[in-house]
């Protein structure tokens, strides 16, 4: 191996390990608590989605007929969630113009179709409960999993008014550390408990919004495995009879 080839290995090498540490290093988020099988929390998710996420972002790729996969009539996708729209079939179109987000944000509100599946489930769940008030942002509100996030919280009245309080705690060996916590200031509708439920439903929503054949790709997946482990046995047996006078 000549010598360019073994430092350009070299050098590859070590950028991959400072990226395993520093992707490593990243926040620890709480598992969210989501369930895809749970039909009622995804319509309610949906509800939620629809009142609260649907005026400034779109969701492109997702028809409101397939809440029907969900246990929703199309009578009641039509007299609850079709407020954007006027035809069970189209999709979730924004209700915001995207030259007035801009203006008002100064950015275009992303279309949140397969938001679960580049974000994470975990991450969209902390990021829903970690607004505070900050009055150095134009909207008012900061977050702490997205730091100088242009969103404000628009789920605040449900939630209430958080601040970021910082603590100064002591290691065992003596150094000093700061920590930082949310406090609940001002309460909401709902209590933290009933809050976190419904930011778990709004959530559980979007992770099936992003790929909502995902059960029926799973269940054909195991049918496809059993056939096929099946069909081995049968072929199996099949060679050893076609062979047994051969051996």
């Amino acid at each position: 191996m000549s010598a360019s080839i073994m430092k350009k290995l070299l050098i590859a090498l070590t950028l991959s390990a400072s990226f395993s540490v520093s992707a490593s290093e990243g926040p620890k988020l709480e598992r969210a608590p989501i369930d895809p099988d749970n039909q009622a929390s995804l319509q309610r998710g949906a509800k939620i989605f629809v009142n609260y996420c649907l005026n400034c972002h779109s969701a492109a790729y997702m028809r409101y007929n397939r809440l029907q996969d969900i246990g929703l009539t199309q009578e009641q996708i039509k007299e609850n969630l079709l407020f954007a729209g006027d035809k069970v079939g189209e999709t979730m179109k924004v209700a915001m113009p995207k030259k007035d987000s801009k203006e008002w944000f100064g950015v275009t509100p992303p279309d949140l179709t397969v938001e679960a599946r580049a974000r994470g489930a975990d991450w969209l769940y902390a990021y829903l409960r970690s607004f505070y008030r900050d009055d150095t942002r134009p909207t008012g509100w900061n977050n702490v999993v997205y730091e100088k996030v242009a969103m404000p919280h628009v789920l605040w009245q449900l939630q209430g008014d958080q601040i970021l309080k910082t603590e100064e705690t002591t290691e065992a060996n003596g150094e000093k550390s700061e920590q930082h916590k949310l406090v609940l200031i001002k309460p909401g509708k709902l209590s933290p408990a009933e809050y976190d439920a419904t930011i778990a439903d709004l959530v559980n929503y979007l992770v099936y919004m992003s790929e909502p054949a995902k059960s029926t790709r799973l269940r054909l997946g195991l049918i496809v495995l059993l056939f096929l482990g099946g069909l081995f046995i049968v072929s199996y047996y099949l060679k050893k009879e076609f062979w047994k006078d051969v051996h």
